[in-house]
């Protein structure tokens, strides 16, 4: 009889200490969940904050140092990006700020969601053959050209449709767009994806030194970059 009952107290305190356990578990979640988000903020400092700053420098939120230190000058920065995109506006880098700024926090680069790596390669590729020896801002400015045809329904719809597109670009003509690639090419299309449009908006460009058509020169300038006219 003692042993029954000695049996029936060892089950006892088993089922109280299983409950106690989840019950913890359960409880504390949303902690622990907290505590496992990633964000930047007021103070942080590393390669993910340099990585804020250079693309709210690149989009002109920010007109600070890019030095890896989260200071009052990015704070200011965020909460601006924030305002424009729609989001909480608190000055903290949080899940939906790094996505909207298309940052992966693992690597501290873009995301590109809906993204190939084929269309990130290509379109790199295509800024490399036509935008070599450029200005960084301009070299963007072409990738942003592709991507603003992929949303005009006067263009092919897709990265690869609007590259290949007869007669298009030069660097397909001529075969530049397989040079040595350089490094810039594929930091530029990936700013390009994550939203960067130093073209304001151009479906074309070209340079007025080299240009054969007579007809180009009659589109309305939006800007100069480098050798480039950036055209509507």
């Amino acid at each position: 009889m003692k042993k029954y009952f000695s049996f029936r107290k060892i089950v006892l305190y088993m089922m109280v200490a299983l409950m106690t356990y989840f019950s913890a578990i359960i409880y504390f979640a949303p902690y622990n969940k907290a505590l496992s988000a990633i964000t930047y903020y007021y103070g942080s400092r590393g390669d993910v904050v340099s990585e804020i700053q250079r693309r709210l420098k690149n989009w002109g939120y920010y007109d600070g140092n890019v030095d890896g230190i989260y200071g009052y000058q990015t704070f200011l920065a965020v909460q601006k990006f924030q305002t424009k995109n729609g989001l909480g506006v608190d000055g903290i880098v949080g899940s939906a700020t790094l996505a909207a700024l298309g940052i992966n926090p693992n690597t501290g680069g873009g995301s590109n969601p809906g993204t190939s790596n084929q269309d990130v390669q290509l379109l790199a590729r295509l800024i490399n053959g036509e935008a070599r020896g450029e200005p960084y801002e301009g070299q963007v400015a072409v990738g942003a050209v592709v991507l603003n045809r992929v949303r005009d329904s006067r263009f092919p719809n897709t990265i690869a449709g609007v590259i290949y597109q007869p007669g298009a670009f030069t660097a397909i003509a001529d075969g530049q767009i397989h040079a040595a690639m350089e490094p810039n090419s594929i930091k530029a299309a990936n700013d390009a994806l994550n939203g960067w449009d130093p073209s304001g908006g151009a479906v074309y460009y070209f340079n007025p030194a080299t240009a054969t058509s007579s007809w180009i020169w009659s589109r309305p300038l939006i800007k100069v970059i480098g050798k480039h006219r950036f055209c509507k």
